[in-house]
């Protein structure tokens, strides 16, 4: 199965919608999140996604309850660690900081973390893979990506999110129009 793994995006909605339909076109079949969407108004971009969308809260999230309420139309948003059985039967656990995990017993294959806005990953000594998407927002050091993780090879990619076209531009190519149409 192919999953589209996000975090940190503080609000940068230009860069949600991005990600929305680079996962789209991917045919991600979930997609997991990883904290720091912050604001209620950034929830309304992801509701273009073409698969259900598992996430947990950031460090920054400005109000929760309008959190939860949004996502409950596009998937599940939880407290960390949220772990999750994805439908191949890949058990994900995803915290938005590393530190979010010490003490965590439950079994798992796979770590899902943001917070530190670099793109890593790594196995550990157990075998279980330890996915960090980078920044979604670029705000930090300039480097917008997300991953995507194929649970059957276990091969992840890094992507970056491709912001050097303005929004209105890439709805317009995306649509196979120029923008002056």
């Amino acid at each position: 199965m192919l999953v589209g793994v996000f975090a940190d995006s503080h609000d940068h909605l230009d860069n949600l919608r991005r990600i929305v339909d680079l996962f789209n076109e991917a045919r991600c079949d979930v997609v997991l999140f990883a904290g720091d969407l912050v604001s209620t108004f950034a929830v309304p971009p992801l509701r273009k996604l073409n698969c259900p969308i598992l996430g947990c809260f950031g460090d920054n999230e400005g109000n929760k309850p309008g959190l939860l309420a949004g996502f409950k139309i596009i998937g599940q948003l939880r407290e960390a660690p949220a772990a999750y059985t994805l439908d191949d039967g890949t058990r994900v656990v995803i915290v938005h900081m590393q530190r979010q995990l010490r003490g965590y017993a439950d079994p798992f294959d796979a770590a899902i973390m943001g917070h530190t806005h670099k793109p890593s990953v790594h196995r550990d000594d157990e075998g279980r893979l330890w996915i960090n998407p980078g920044e979604t927002s670029g705000w930090t050091y300039g480097k917008p990506s997300v991953a995507l993780w194929n649970t059957e090879s276990g091969h992840v990619e890094h992507r970056r999110i491709p912001t050097e076209i303005p929004i209105s531009t890439w709805d317009a190519e995306r649509r196979g129009a120029s923008a002056s149409d």
